[in-house]
């Protein structure tokens, strides 16, 4: 990692405001996944935002909007992230969502050929819809009229809407894990084998 998870307890009292409101909101929003160190530093796409917080916070921002006005169909939402999360091949993010998937009703099956980077044949309308736009938004292509009428049919515009600003913030996402090597939680950094265990401690 070359940027390492800030322990609360060495920050300067200007940023404890921003981790603890981050704090609480992956606590209570982003489970089945390790989200903190053993000594309360944040992981994954959250520590850069803290050491950097010039620009970390605005990104924090983009994150909380996405959360609080998450409306999209749970599988279709988790099938973007993992379809983002596998253009840029981004470690944290697909192992963080693998689970999340899993949980939102997505089969083994299909979560693991998301993350391999490849389209699965039994997706739903929905999930189809979600992959396609994320797939290509985040391969940096134009998104063709058909794929985006697609989507409309599917979720409507404003969720369609949503859907764009997921992809673009889960870019950014990708962009920060991959830009801080930021690694798969494990062990060495005195983190639970288990993510009930994390949900536990949290």
């Amino acid at each position: 990692m070359r940027t390492p998870p800030y322990p609360p307890a060495d920050m300067p009292a200007a940023l404890r405001p921003l981790h603890d409101e981050m704090d609480a909101y992956i606590t209570e929003h982003l489970k089945g996944f390790v989200s903190h160190r053993a000594d309360g530093a944040l992981v994954g796409p959250f520590a850069p935002m803290l050491r950097f917080p010039a620009f970390g916070r605005a990104a924090w921002t983009y994150t909380k909007a996405l959360i609080d006005n998450a409306t999209l169909p749970k599988a279709a939402h988790e099938v973007a992230i993992l379809a983002t999360g596998a253009v840029f091949n981004s470690r944290y993010e697909l192992y963080a969502h693998e689970r999340v998937g899993e949980a939102a009703g997505l089969s083994a099956e299909k979560v693991a050929t998301i993350a391999a980077g490849q389209r699965p044949a039994d997706l739903t309308e929905e999930e189809a819809a979600a992959y396609d736009v994320a797939a290509t938004l985040a391969g940096g292509r134009q998104l063709p009229a058909s794929t985006y009428n697609r989507a409309v049919r599917a979720f409507g515009e404003d969720r369609t809407a949503e859907l764009v600003y997921l992809v673009g913030g889960y870019c950014l996402v990708s962009l920060l894990l991959n830009a801080y090597d930021m690694s798969v939680p494990g062990r060495e950094e005195g983190l639970p084998d288990d993510p009930k265990e994390e949900g536990e401690r949290a």
